[in-house]
């Protein structure tokens, strides 16, 4: 293909934003593009604040050119930001955000896998992590077990008995936390191009659903969903924190194994419900983490049983006492049942977690002994 100016703008109108379902060219993305004899140099202007996906876009544009282009020995995308209601282009963004992964290993997700690497060599968090003293990891080998209402409750039981307390939503395909905290802002950048987490309920928050259009899907690989995390990890301002709660998606897959290379887990608790499958499911999520080394806080039961609000019969629709028997089989600690109550799914579904909406209920007891279970673990 010949280089030119037109022959760059078809190559770009190719790359898809997947958040929005277009192409950068059609969504207005593209600015300017510069072409000579030997080099390509496009500059790319979006909304702000900077987000693992619109660096994952500018990644994209330059592979995509230089797959077009693979004699041309410059090619170059800078990335600029602009402003909520600004209409001219931005500055250009974070230096060296211009520098491609494609090339050298530069660029955003370069110095997110070379962060990484020095993470797990020097076994120390990074930089934006560093007054937090506990990342406890909530996880399940399968979707379907609460485990999301079982993170937030936590974390908003830790907040309540006075210690500060983060919960970051790892789960970038399926994303809780705007609904289950009623939060639906966009966070804002502080001059270092970090993210500020937002504030919902005493805590700190951060989510990748605060950072796409409302009902966009997120059709990520593995690797673009990995990195997501890998950037939240390093660019979010969490400042001073007891607690930093995440909400893994199911599965022992990328996110995870990102998150446990990125930085040092203070604890995984594994949530599971009592039947066998969720009980195998969560066996397989212990053996992952105990692979990467990191320590099993220990197994919530979830969704335990149910006891009927008229009558006070007690169900055990999902069986009973499997997680104690599954914690006892895998040498982890059993920190507590929690049952299954239509209240603590309607409290969550209007955007208040249960322990805050109800806290005098036995259901929220349930929940607090299982905070307390954690907090004996991880003391302050």
């Amino acid at each position: 293909m010949e280089l030119d100016n037109n022959a760059v703008y078809r190559v770009l109108g190719e790359v898809e934003d997947p958040a929005r379902r277009k192409d950068v060219v059609t969504l207005g993305y593209v600015t300017s593009v510069e072409t000579s004899d030997d080099a390509v140099e496009v500059l790319m202007t979006v909304s702000a604040p900077p987000t693992p996906l619109k660096r994952d876009l500018r990644d994209d544009c330059e592979k995509a050119l230089r797959a077009a282009f693979p004699d041309v020995s410059s090619i170059e995308v800078v990335l600029a930001y602009r402003s909520a209601g600004e209409n001219d282009s931005a500055e250009a963004g974070e230096t060296g955000a211009s520098s491609g992964a494609a090339g050298a290993g530069g660029g955003a997700r370069g110095r997110a896998t070379s962060g990484r690497q020095g993470a797990a060599a020097q076994g120390g968090p990074p930089d934006s992590m560093k007054a937090v003293k506990y990342t406890i990891a909530v996880a399940s080998g399968k979707g379907g077990v609460g485990k999301s209402t079982v993170a937030v409750n936590l974390a908003a039981a830790l907040a309540r008995d006075g210690a500060k307390v983060g919960i970051l939503d790892a789960d970038v395909y399926g994303p809780s936390l705007p609904i289950m905290l009623h939060v639906n802002e966009q966070p804002r950048v502080d001059e270092e191009q970090q993210i500020i987490p937002l504030s919902a309920h005493g805590l700190s928050v951060m989510s990748i659903g605060f950072l796409a259009e409302e009902n966009a899907p997120f059709i990520w690989r593995g690797p673009m969903a990995s990195g997501a995390v890998g950037q939240f990890i390093k660019e979010v301002a969490w400042g001073e924190l007891d607690y930093l709660v995440f909400d893994l998606p199911p599965g022992t897959g990328d996110v995870q194994l990102t998150l446990v290379q990125t930085l040092p887990i203070s604890g995984a608790v594994i949530v599971t419900t009592p039947q066998n499958l969720a009980l195998a499911d969560a066996n397989r999520a212990q053996q992952m983490f105990e692979k990467v080394n990191v320590p099993i806080t220990g197994l919530v039961e979830n969704m335990s049983y149910y006891v009927c609000p008229n009558c006070g019969h007690r169900e055990d629709i999902f069986d009973t006492g499997g997680g104690a028997r599954a914690a006892e089989n895998l040498g982890v600690a059993f920190l507590g049942a929690i049952p299954l109550f239509a209240g603590i799914r309607q409290w969550g579904d209007a955007g208040t977690p249960y322990v805050l909406a109800e806290p005098q209920s036995e259901q929220a007891a349930a929940i607090n002994a299982v905070a307390e279970a954690v907090r004996a673990r991880h003391p302050l």
